[in-house]
């Protein structure tokens, strides 16, 4: 059977050691949707503008450094506590969603802590960016041919020529595509029932679809911890269950008062 062999290169071009890699473009491209839909969200909802700025630095800040704290800890935590320094080296590689989603809440408790801003209306705000933004990223893995899924023979396998000459499934692009639905999902939910919904359900939603998605897809994927397990679920998956668990405490929960929407 004749595979699709992807052995396109992560960078898009080099100038000396400068690489304009397809990674960061995603993050890039992420970001920049979320900061215009943000801004047309504060002027809907009569907000400070200026505000958006310091709310970017600090989810930008909470997604990096929670997602490397995440992958150095959980993944490889042996090599990483022998070489702690490598810990700031954010560009050799190494993210994961989990950290970094813990990372943007721990953030975003600070920003409205310190704004005066209600948590959960916030968290509301950013499902929909955030779902586009996860899929963009799971893109910027694809080309990276990292998080690679088992060997298979189905028709649409690719072969990862920069990894291997077998055929896997492309488990970044099952996750890029569930998130984009997730993203159109999210988007029905908000123009249908608008300020119908309670504070907390759309961020119930996102936490809920996109972990149940991650549990499902890690079944077809390579193991990413370092070490070895006899475990049935690997650690991306048990690390979901929480957030699923909360996912569905939020979706299934009265509305909140407005003592409980802040930190």
């Amino acid at each position: 059977m004749n595979y699709i062999v992807w052995e396109a290169s992560p960078a898009i071009f080099s100038i000396g050691d400068f690489q304009l890699r397809w990674y960061s473009v995603m993050f890039v491209i992420s970001f920049s949707f979320s900061l215009k839909y943000m801004k047309k969200i504060y002027e809907a909802q009569g907000k400070d503008i200026a505000l958006l700025d310091p709310l970017f630095y600090y989810v930008i800040s909470g997604t990096i450094i929670g997602a490397r704290l995440g992958h150095c800890l959980l993944y490889e935590p042996e090599y990483y506590l022998n070489k702690p320094v490598e810990i700031l080296m954010v560009w050799k590689g190494g993210l994961a969603s989990h950290g970094g989603a813990v990372g943007i809440l721990f953030a975003l408790g600070f920003f409205c802590r310190k704004h005066k801003e209600p948590l959960f209306s916030l968290l509301d705000d950013l499902s929909i960016p955030i779902a586009l933004s996860a899929s963009l990223i799971r893109v910027g893995n694809f080309f990276n041919s990292e998080i690679i899924g088992h060997q298979t023979t189905v028709p649409w396998a690719i072969i990862f020529k920069r990894v291997d000459d077998y055929p896997r499934h492309p488990a970044q692009l099952y996750e890029a595509l569930a998130y984009l639905i997730i993203f159109l999902v999210l988007i029905s939910i908000k123009s249908k029932f608008g300020v119908k919904l309670n504070q907390g359900k759309m961020i119930g939603f996102l936490i809920l679809f996109i972990f149940m998605v991650r549990l499902w897809i890690e079944f077809f994927k390579i193991r990413q911890e370092s070490y070895d397990t006899t475990w049935i679920l690997n650690t991306g998956q048990l690390l979901s269950i929480p957030f699923i668990i909360v996912g569905l405490f939020l979706c299934l929960r009265k509305n909140l008062n407005p003592s409980e929407n802040k930190l």
